[in-house]
């Protein structure tokens, strides 16, 4: 087949559309610029909502870049099962968007956090992580302000049931999220969300280990077989 097509859709503020479409690249996929106010996905297999501040971070992370005119495209495609990968301030908006539940406030510390941080991946069945195998230990780095992941008690117990917290921080909790939640996902595991930063650590000269591709190389071959 030709080569998948991944969307990754820029936001005001976006700081990371280019590096995650250099990963779609690396991973063997083309990628697709999609602008915010676009009314169409083009077609898209899959997408990816990259990090940055959108819009500011005004009101609250990811607040207002919900209400964007592909947000509404891209809230139906993913009810529908086209897979979604929000990627730091991307799980921002699908907290806000509803297709992820919980929220992600300031971190703990009320200090912007930057550093390579160690994960443990605990779901290898989503369309974003079947390179990988339950229990991995990845590095990727970390960059975010908004980090702690919180939910209702009944979310949390809901999301531990089912095994939908696809990755956790190790040795150092870096914003304070509950139960070491680096990531989530939705039920039928097509929609990941992950505050680290996988498409910085997709080649070994610039970033602290090629830990990251695994999730673009996942969405590739999830969809050459789809």
């Amino acid at each position: 087949m030709d080569a998948a097509r991944v969307g990754v859709i820029t936001f005001p503020g976006s700081l990371d559309d280019r590096d995650a479409a250099r990963a779609v690249r690396l991973a063997g996929a083309e990628p697709v610029a999609l602008w915010h106010a676009d009314d169409d996905l083009r077609g898209v297999d899959a997408v990816v909502l990259p990090g940055g501040f959108s819009y500011g971070d005004y009101l609250r992370a990811g607040a207002i870049a919900r209400f964007a005119p592909l947000m509404e495209k891209l809230v139906d495609a993913a009810r529908g099962g086209l897979p979604v990968l929000g990627i730091c301030n991307g799980f921002q908006v699908l907290c806000e968007a509803h297709l992820l539940p919980g929220a992600l406030l300031p971190n703990a510390g009320l200090h912007f956090v930057c550093r390579d941080q160690r994960l443990r991946v605990d779901d290898a069945d989503t369309a974003w992580t079947r390179d990988y195998t339950a229990g991995q230990e990845i590095v990727v780095p970390i960059k975010n302000r908004d980090g702690r992941y919180v939910a209702d008690p009944d979310t949390l117990a809901e999301l531990e049931g089912e095994g939908r917290v696809v990755a956790r921080y190790l040795d150092l909790n870096p914003n304070g999220s509950l139960n070491d939640i680096a990531g989530v996902r939705n039920e039928a595991g097509n929609v990941v969300g992950l505050m680290p930063h996988p498409e910085h650590a997709v080649e070994s000269l610039t970033g602290p280990s090629t830990d990251g591709l695994g999730f673009f190389t996942s969405i590739v071959k999830r969809l050459v077989e789809a």
